[in-house]
């Protein structure tokens, strides 16, 4: 295959394609460490959110503290290796409100049986994108 070309997304279709996906990665820092976990997300307001469980690393790291993260979504064809990357970089929060973990607990459904009594709110301070295509995509 001929080499694919790196074009940058603009900040609302960085936003666009990361709604269009439901699965992403969170980065965050864990007992002076960097760690990662694959998690589900919805966007609501250009904020991305997400929930989880109690002793979830990510939920120590975040409890009482604004704590600044990256989440990391894509879609790159494993054949083509063609596709696009979004991160979002930006401070999270513990989402405290009852009826904003309730709403949504309604609107984002985990994965598993595991109850998921904690909603994180990421507020993206910087949002980059990439898009990996074809030299004849690029051409037309």
């Amino acid at each position: 295959m001929r080499e694919r070309l790196i074009r940058p997304l603009s900040q609302a279709a960085a936003l666009e394609r990361l709604g269009s996906v439901s699965l992403g990665r969170l980065v965050f820092s864990y007992q002076a460490l960097p760690d990662i976990r694959p998690v589900n997300h919805l966007l609501d307001n250009g904020q991305v959110i997400v929930r989880s469980h109690i002793g979830a690393a990510v939920v120590s790291a975040v409890d009482g503290l604004v704590t600044v993260v990256a989440y990391e979504a894509d879609d790159i064809d494993p054949v083509t290796h063609l596709g696009w990357s979004v991160i979002v970089r930006g401070s999270a929060e513990l989402v405290k409100e009852p009826g904003e973990i309730a709403r949504y607990q309604r609107l984002l459904r985990p994965w598993g049986s595991r109850q998921l009594d904690y909603v994180i709110r990421i507020k993206p301070a910087i949002i980059t994108g990439i898009e990996l295509v074809s030299h004849e995509a690029a051409a037309s």
